[in-house]
């Protein structure tokens, strides 16, 4: 399974495959008729209270992916969308911040690699 991470604000590419923006609120300066992405899951977001909470501080890292894991045990619905998508081929998790080592996208990867 090819799940794969990048920023929104990156340049498309044929190799990021399914596009999956997987922010709850939609990235600023990103007009929605002029990206390419093919799905938006906002609702796989982490909540409001746990983003706010987490605000990208790197101390935090660890304790929010705990949190958000317990958030996303009652998404499987959405989960199996995304895994879906993953067995016919590569699937790229977008996000908006410009912290590119702790956010939520690389936190739903971890926990989706994890139950596969």
């Amino acid at each position: 399974m090819a799940i794969k991470v990048k920023r929104i604000y990156e340049e498309p590419k044929k190799a990021d495959g399914f596009r999956i923006l997987v922010d709850r609120l939609w990235p600023r300066g990103i007009k929605k008729e002029e990206t390419e992405i093919d799905l938006w899951l906002k609702e796989i977001g982490p909540s409001d209270s746990l983003r706010k909470w987490f605000n990208h501080d790197a101390k935090k890292w660890i304790e929010f992916q705990k949190r958000y894991s317990k958030e996303l045990v009652n998404k499987e619905e959405l989960i199996s969308i995304i895994k879906k998508e993953a067995k016919k081929g590569t699937v790229t998790l977008l996000f908006g911040t410009k912290e590119t080592e702790h956010n939520n996208a690389i936190a739903l990867q971890n926990f989706l690699l994890k139950k596969t």
